[in-house]
């Protein structure tokens, strides 16, 4: 796992880790996350990230938020 990454979100801080960071390249369509000490499967269709797991609670705009911010910091 990498260092402890921040975003910000509707004026809260989340703490996220990227788990498989090594596999990242321009053409990874899947990433995993360590949010909260949950994991996270985030998969990438027509440029939209979301998640794997239907029944999450979380926000899509958040989890769009989250695919994007990983794809500026590892340069996808």
């Amino acid at each position: 796992m990498g260092l402890p990454l921040r975003i910000t979100f509707n004026d809260r801080d989340y703490v996220y880790q990227i788990i498989n960071s090594n596999l990242i390249n321009k053409n990874t369509t899947e990433l995993e996350l360590m949010l909260n000490g949950e994991k996270l499967h985030l998969i990438k269709e027509n440029n939209v990230w979301k998640l794997r797991e239907p029944e999450s609670v979380l926000d899509p705009e958040f989890v769009q938020a989250l695919g994007r911010s990983v794809s500026l910091r590892m340069r996808m």
